[in-house]
């Protein structure tokens, strides 16, 4: 099994991720490229990465970046931003979770994923910035290994990750009353 840190994807995992992030795919596509990856170790995570939905038909395609959504960072297994925001001039800040009224976005998708909603969240996010963590890592089992897990500390949300190679990740966030999970990647700062 490839390890995180060996830096080489073969190339048909990458090929697949990079068709799904152009084109999209089914939930069952992408939870078996998932099913595919290695496990990552917590250890792996440490640095900021850039975030991209991956289209899957799931209701918040798309949501995150028209928030302005930038990444995440991670300092250690007690020390995580999960919500990294790109602001105007380009900083980058973290938004506290905390804030995000997730039921609601839940319950209320389409209201939340138009570009007014989306102007607004952008304008007031700076409000909800923090510089304290407000998520943790811990390896956990997830549809049979057992891998790199972010637990929000204020929302009902766990992120599992999968290695696509040593800057390259596949996450899948379930939300609880979700439906169906929601697919991201994330690829180191400063990784091409």
């Amino acid at each position: 099994m490839q390890s995180v840190a060996s830096g080489n994807a073969p190339n048909a995992v990458l090929s697949r991720l990079v068709a799904f992030e152009a084109g999209g795919g089914t939930t069952a596509e992408i939870l078996a490229l998932f099913d595919s990856l290695p496990p990552v170790p917590v250890d792996a995570m440490r640095g900021r990465w850039r975030g991209s939905g991956l289209p899957s038909g799931h209701p918040m395609d798309g949501l995150l970046e028209r928030f302005g959504w930038y990444g995440k960072e991670f300092n250690g297994p007690e020390d995580v931003q999960p919500l990294l925001c790109k602001g105007r001039g380009g900083t980058i800040f973290a938004l506290n979770p905390a804030f995000v009224p997730i039921g609601l976005v839940n319950r209320h998708i389409g209201l939340f994923n138009t570009r007014l909603a989306g102007a607004a969240v952008a304008l007031s996010a700076r409000v909800a910035a923090t510089r304290h963590p407000t998520a943790r890592l811990r390896m956990t089992e997830f549809r049979g290994v057992v891998t790199a897990t972010m637990i929000y500390d204020s929302l009902p949300i766990i992120d599992m990750f999968r290695a696509v190679d040593g800057d390259t990740l596949l996450g899948v966030m379930d939300l609880r009353g979700m439906g169906q999970p929601f697919f991201f990647v994330l690829r180191r700062d400063g990784a091409p």
